[in-house]
């Protein structure tokens, strides 16, 4: 097993944490709408890593509160922050988020959540906090993201395809609307993740925007639009496809 993975300006090491480094935080990382102002609030950052990749494309710039709830995936991710450009961009918390009371309020919420319902329990303690629902149920997440948010604030996530439609609903009976919906195909006709970004009901009303991203292509090559959300940070592809996605 990989004590870590290389990014092209950072290093996560992850051999202390549940949840290893995969294509959900890293799709996640590098999808969500990256603020030009105000703060971020990372909701379960394990390793670290997308407080890590919205600190790359924000250049440090924008202030990034992260939060664990296991303790040796809070004490490996603030070692992975330390040995980044941006150990002062970031301050990684260890508590529970349902639990959490700041004053601040912040612009961009994102979160990697647990999202196993009803399956067989993982052997271990930490991982099953990670991945199963029980730890942090979908409506107490979409409560407490709403309690902490600001008027113009976004709240991102990535989640499984199957059961999107009834977060959404569920979302929306808690007073948020759809903003961007983007279904992740690992392969043509296999729609594997979603991601998606909401924001409060008392803003003004959004037009959903719908999108797809494609990984890999019939003969298993990484996809071109996959290559150019994700070229600031994997090693293996070119920076000369790198494409901005900074939004207020």
């Amino acid at each position: 097993m990989s004590a870590g993975f290389q990014c092209k300006q950072f290093y996560i090491a992850h051999d202390r944490c549940a949840m290893k480094v995969g294509t959900d935080g890293l799709l996640l990382g590098a999808w969500s709408p990256l603020p030009t102002q105000g703060n971020i609030l990372d909701i379960g950052a394990g390793s670290g890593l997308i407080s890590l990749m919205l600190a790359q494309r924000s250049q440090g710039l924008v202030p990034i509160t992260a939060i664990e709830l296991d303790a040796a995936a809070a004490e490996q991710g603030r070692e992975n922050i330390s040995l980044s450009p941006w150990p002062n961009s970031i301050s990684l918390i260890t508590a529970d988020i349902l639990a959490y009371r700041p004053t601040e309020r912040y612009r961009l919420i994102v979160s990697n959540p647990p999202f196993f319902q009803h399956s067989m329990p993982a052997k271990q303690s930490g991982r099953q906090l990670a991945r199963h629902t029980d730890s942090l149920p979908f409506n107490s997440l979409l409560k407490k993201a709403a309690s902490l948010l600001d008027a113009q604030g976004v709240f991102a996530l990535v989640l499984p395809y199957q059961g999107i439609a009834q977060f959404i609903q569920l979302a929306q009976s808690l007073g948020w609307q759809l903003q961007q919906h983007c279904v992740v195909f690992t392969k043509q006709n296999k729609a594997h993740r979603s991601l998606i970004s909401l924001v409060p009901t008392c803003t003004s009303k959004v037009q959903a925007v719908h999108s797809q991203l494609l990984i890999h292509n019939l003969d298993g090559s990484y996809s071109t639009e996959y290559q150019q959300l994700l070229a600031a940070f994997y090693l293996k592809f070119p920076d000369a496809i790198k494409r901005p996605r900074v939004t207020d």
